[in-house]
């Protein structure tokens, strides 16, 4: 329901009503076929939001290209007809009749068992502020806005060009920490997470794009890189030539005339230092969307002094009102993965809830009987897609279409604005029935997005869905040659001859279904497998969780507090009671995995246990086999009693009491060439310990000795806090690291001051290292499930952004500091995360898996074992199928279509479905 917003939400969780008020779009959704012919007619022209108002659109517009749903909506505040009166042009040339001027606001209410508010963002608005010059030099622009700068179908298609003449930029500030972080000119204490990664991001870019004269740098103050392998990407950055300054620029003026910008700024040493650039770049900080706090309070939840959503450590989805769950940035700052977990953990919660009724309202999409066409001559359809201007600006479509009616095999062409419209695919079904089509091609954009809707389109005509094939002509052909229409043209031909070729030898594959063990094995008894495990029990799930220790709690275990002062060691005790009295949970303390096989939905694993061992049937897999505080040699560590790490501390309260001084060194084992990530957390322990020290004696000295200070979020206010009690930052770098000494009073510190431009020794009583957080040796497992781990032995996640709980093997997922170093609350909401997207296999009966795998000639195998042993999945197995022949067996389940097999092969003895020899080489031998 776009166009909509919640007014009020009454009742209670399971049972709620919303009202749900929406706004007249003035079109008619199911005419409107998108074909862009009323806001080329419309007169009326206003900023153009999206474009950050770098560009002009219509009264009459699509919010953006690839909107959904894609249909024009009428802006009734700058249409011309509703301000005076006149004009209409839009309903005169609309061809479907979609226009609506009588359309109606309209409410209507809903009943729902759960509700997940995701309500979103909105950026600071610099305007006013005088020092940033933001509203007076049109070469300052927000970070929003460079983005669409970048966007190769943005205002400037791409061209890093200055705004003010739209010459090239050649010399681009960044500058940090813009409506963050700030006290003075916003009342955003808070960090906003991800402004230090985008600025980096948009630099890199920036350089691709300009090539080797472009000069970026990066003002910032502390550069919070926490993520997993963003420390990685600002080295290489810093390798690739993107210059960072640790400063705060205090004076923005321009130049010259032509809007050169000026930037004066005191280096970290005082030197004042005065530079020219094209173009300026504020990074600018988030906030929660407008809207999106009204609709909060339109249902009643609480709200903090910054406007995010309030939820607690432990439940860190859960609004104050019970059956209210949000994720994304209304709950607080965080960047795209941790949306992504947040919005499965809320689905989780929810999920939980409304567990008992699950698929009461579920409707099975149908589709007709499935036509034979093997023994029918190819009759194929092309479809040659404009996609707004991205093909159809660059390439001559009509010249591709009539070149399409000449190839062998093709019985029809047709030509469409935006193939992949609803309208546009309801036609092209019809079109297959009509013409008794019997493979289809479309020349568009990219089977990564867009192959699945196409296929199901083509099997609700009633052809089997890989019957089809899709010719990329625009990112593998019109974005690349953009400034070249003829060779784009001829290229574009050149995709669809080879696509017709593969199409005419194209031959329908069945779908693949299995049966699902509704059960799940847990790996790993600390708080995300605890979490885990609840919540997929809580959803009538049964659960074995498997723990190597002889008890649960990992390494929350050694954690006293939250950030925010939460007592861990009382949640961890109600966690392990609602695992013992769970009837739906089995625990195997000092187990571990021995062995495991199978695939998603049937999985097999033996587990050894102090009892023997024990084989368990499972439909998923959890792992959360979690993290530790890494040893170290650094700095004493082990040699004196004074030198403790991490939480070691906080059971020397006596030691505490006796110190006049304490300090801390951040970044021991971490950030450097053998663990070259940060790890997230230490700067936020550090600096709560810190605190708590301070409080309990005002007068004990703490120093924290830092490269960075990473505080994330609300954690930001921690670091003010410290400040504020006195507490003494001295930062170092690589080169110059603390180096520290016992005497007969104590500790010596010696560490080189950047601002005072010397060494300076700290005489402490104690010393606690805050040293790298490493994952529980993870190589094994590994090993046992085929699953993939990065350089530093963290489990490898199947998409970053998209998947970050999911592995690539179906049915497997991941959590907690198995994944990465994490707080006590993302480790939660991953760990909910990670039960939401198993629950979406164990809800089924059955589970689709992709038919596209490898076929195995059994006449033409020598069970040489060469594709067993390469075989990364475990999809192919060794099997005796009569005495003595041993020959290789495929598993579909567990095959993911790779090819690696079929290449290894050495007797050919292995095609793939879809991708048979035969299909490439007839593209190839169409191509030359």
């Amino acid at each position: 329901m776009t166009l909509s917003e919640v007014l009020s939400l009454e009742g209670e969780e399971g049972d709620f009503t919303a009202t749900v008020k929406s706004a007249p779009r003035y079109v008619d959704m199911d005419k409107c076929i998108a074909c862009g012919l009323c806001a080329e007619k419309c007169p009326a022209k206003t900023e153009d939001e999206f474009e950050e108002g770098l560009s002009r659109r219509k009264a009459i517009y699509l919010p953006y290209p690839q909107a959904v749903p894609l249909k024009y909506v009428i802006d009734h505040d700058r249409c011309i007809y509703f301000k005076k009166g006149k004009c209409r042009a839009c309903e005169k040339y609309c061809p479907t009749g979609a226009i609506n001027f009588e359309d109606q606001e309209t409410t209507r209410t809903l009943e729902v068992g759960s509700v997940i508010l995701s309500g979103g963002m909105q950026t600071y608005d610099p305007s006013g502020v005088d020092v940033y010059g933001y509203d007076r030099f049109p070469n300052v622009v927000t970070s929003l806005e460079f983005e669409r700068i970048l966007a190769a179908g943005g205002p400037t298609e791409g061209h890093v060009v200055r705004i003010s003449d739209r010459e090239p930029a050649t010399r681009i500030a960044w500058l940090q920490c813009i409506g963050s972080r700030d006290q003075n000119r916003t009342a955003n204490e808070y960090c906003s997470g991800v402004c230090c990664m985008y600025a980096i991001k948009e630099a890199v870019m920036a350089k691709e794009h300009v090539g080797q004269d472009f000069q970026p740098s990066i003002f910032f103050m502390d550069m919070r890189t926490s993520g997993k392998d963003f420390e990685k990407y600002y080295t290489k950055a810093q390798d690739e030539g993107v210059r960072f300054v640790r400063s705060r620029v205090h004076t923005i003026t321009q130049a010259d005339e032509s809007g050169t910008m000026r930037l004066s700024y005191a280096t970290e040493d005082g030197r004042l230092i005065t530079e020219d650039f094209d173009l300026v770049v504020l990074s600018v900080g988030m906030e929660a969307a407008d809207s999106a706090v009204q609709t909060a309070r339109n249902l009643g939840v609480d709200i903090d002094p910054y406007r995010f959503v309030q939820t607690d450590d432990f439940n860190p989805v859960a609004a104050s009102r019970p059956g209210v769950y949000v994720a994304g940035v209304l709950q607080g700052c965080k960047d795209i993965p941790q949306s992504v977990m947040e919005a499965s953990a809320a689905a989780s919660c929810a999920g939980s809830t409304l567990a008992g009724v699950r698929g009461t309202q579920v409707t099975e999409k149908s589709f007709p009987q499935e036509r034979d066409v093997s023994g029918e001559e190819p009759r194929i359809g092309v479809f040659v897609c404009n996609c707004g201007t991205n093909i159809g600006g660059i390439a001559d479509v009509p010249a591709i279409a009539e070149y399409a009616k000449s190839l062998p095999g093709v019985a029809y062409v047709e030509e469409n604005q935006f193939t992949c419209s609803q309208d546009t695919q309801e036609k092209m079904a019809q079109t297959i029935r009509d013409q008794n089509l019997n493979r289809v091609v479309v020349a568009a954009c990219t089977p990564r997005t867009h192959e699945p809707l196409f296929q199901e389109t083509i099997r609700g005509s009633g052809l089997n869905s890989y019957l089809f094939e899709m010719a990329n002509i625009r990112n593998q052909c019109t974005w690349v040659h953009s400034r070249d229409h003829a060779r784009a043209t001829a290229k574009a031909k050149d995709m669809v001859r080879m696509a017709v070729a593969k199409a005419s030898r194209l031959e329908p594959i069945p779908d693949i279904a299995v049966d699902i063990v509704k059960s799940a094995l847990v790996v790993g008894g600390g708080l995300a497998g605890m979490t885990s495990a609840l919540a997929l029990a809580d959803q009538g799930f049964p659960v074995t969780l498997v723990e190597k220790e002889q008890e649960l709690g990992g390494a929350a275990r050694e954690v006293n507090h939250t950030w925010r002062g939460a007592d861990v060691a009382q949640a961890l005790s109600k966690y392990r009671d609602k695992i013992a009295e769970h009837p739906r949970i089995e625990v195997l303390t000092g187990s571990q995995i021995q062995t495991a096989g199978g695939y998603v939905g049937n999985f097999q694993t033996t587990i050894a246990t102090p009892q023997g061992t024990k084989d368990i049937d499972h439909g998923v897999t959890v792992l959360a086999t979690g993290g530790r505080a890494a040893d170290t040699q650094e700095y004493l560590y082990g040699q004196s009693d004074r030198v403790s790490k991490w939480h070691e501390l906080e059971n020397k309260q006596e030691a505490i009491q006796a110190a006049n001084c304490v300090a801390f060194i951040q970044c021991v084992g971490s950030r450097d060439e053998n663990r070259p990530y940060c790890s997230h957390i230490c700067c936020s322990s550090s600096l709560s310990q810190a605190i708590a020290i301070k409080e309990a004696d005002p007068g004990k000295q703490v120093v924290i000795i830092y490269r960075d200070i990473r505080t994330p979020g609300e954690k930001e206010l921690l670091y003010k806090k410290a400040r504020q009690l006195g507490v003494i930052f001295i930062r170092y770098d690589l080169e110059h690291k603390p180096e520290v000494t016992e005497t007969d009073q104590g500790l010596e510190i010696e560490v080189f001051d950047p601002v005072l431009q010397q060494k300076v020794i700290v005489q402490a009583d104690l010393l606690n290292l805050a040293t790298a957080i490493e994952p529980h040796p993870t190589r094994d497992l590994a090993s046992v499930l085929k699953l993939p781990v990065n350089d530093e032995n963290f489990f490898m996640e199947a998409h970053a952004k998209l998947r970050p709980v999911e592995f690539a093997s179906d049915g497997i997922f991941v959590c907690g500091l198995a994944h990465y170093p994490k707080a006590i609350e993302e480790s939660i909401a991953q760990a909910q995360a990670a039960s939401s997207r198993a629950m979406t296999i164990l809800a089924k009966s059955q589970v689709q898996i992709s038919p596209l795998i490898s076929q195995i000639d059994q006449s033409k195998c020598i069970g040489c074992g060469l594709c067993v042993e390469i075989c990364p999945f475990g999809a192919i197995k060794a099997e005796e199928i009569e005495e003595g022949v041993t020959r290789a067996v495929n598993i579909p389940a567990s095959c993911k279509g790779c090819g690696l097999c079929a290449a290894s092969c050495p007797q050919h003895a292995i095609d793939m479905l879809h991708f048979r020899d035969a299909q490439i080489e007839a593209s190839i031998e169409a191509a030359v």
